[in-house]
């Protein structure tokens, strides 16, 4: 489990004024858990993210996972961005194996592993395809089947379909919910999506204006439900899925509203 206990953060922004971006902010990914945080730009969710990979520290409180302090970047935490940020240079199955490589695993141990991974994301058969003669979606498989390389325990997913096509996004959504149904990962994924947040996560936390904190959380079943039943369709135009979404959308404007008054 990954715990965030009263976590704060303050930075030093323009004209040495201190900026608050996160304030007393608690929540448990438990075993299995998908937490998606939802939020207006700035209300402190690439922070959160940032403080459980290890890349930034806590000015107050404490993240710990499966008891053990977070004080830094860890295999046990793999992290997928926006930007996939594959190394053009390197082939598809050599960018899935890249941590493995500098883990000192070797080299055809970590093929195999990549290997497998690439089958779990359906890219089997570009392995030897260099970055970029992939689609943009293919490149964030890519991203998604590096960052479970170490088979981590959590993985932390900021924005990783905004700068998708709707279709494309809407492929990724399923293919995420199959490989977390397949692989048991903990999840914590941002996205400024309701809908989205809806269909994946089985909570979702809705993140204040700065200084960011957690508004309203919603645990909802759908991501599992897809998982058994696989009609995403279905789901998304059932009327409790749409009342769900409208409730959200209410919060998320108020906080919008507070930020522009």
């Amino acid at each position: 489990m990954l715990k965030v206990e009263n976590a704060s953060v303050f930075f030093a922004g323009r004209d040495k004024q201190v900026v608050h971006a996160l304030d007393r902010v608690s929540l448990e990914i438990p075993e299995r858990g998908f937490v998606v945080a939802l939020g207006t730009s700035g209300c402190g969710k690439s922070t959160l993210l940032n403080a459980m990979a290890g890349f930034l520290p806590l000015s107050e409180g404490s993240i710990t996972l499966d008891g053990r302090p977070v004080s830094g970047p860890g295999a046990e935490r793999g992290v997928v961005f926006q930007k996939d940020s594959l190394l053009p240079w390197k082939s598809v199955q050599d960018n899935v194996a890249l941590g493995l490589k500098f883990a000192g695993v070797p080299r055809n141990e970590s093929r195999d592993r990549a290997q497998e991974l690439l089958r779990l994301v359906g890219l089997q058969d570009f392995a030897k395809a260099a970055p970029y003669e992939l689609s943009g979606g293919m490149r964030q498989r890519v991203g998604l089947a590096r960052a479970l390389a170490p088979d981590p325990k959590i993985l932390l997913m900021d924005e990783p379909f905004g700068a998708l096509d709707s279709m494309t996004r809407e492929q990724m959504q399923e293919l995420l919910v199959s490989v977390w149904a397949r692989t048991g990962k903990q999840v914590f994924f941002i996205t400024h999506s309701i809908e989205e947040a809806l269909f994946l996560g089985t909570e979702v936390i809705v993140m204040s204006p700065r200084p960011g904190r957690i508004a309203a959380r919603f645990e909802t079943d759908f991501v599992r439900r897809f998982a058994a039943e696989g009609d995403a369709r279905a789901i998304k135009t059932e009327p409790a899925f749409a009342q769900l979404r409208e409730e959200i959308r209410a919060i998320v404007h108020q906080s919008e509203d507070l930020v522009t008054s």
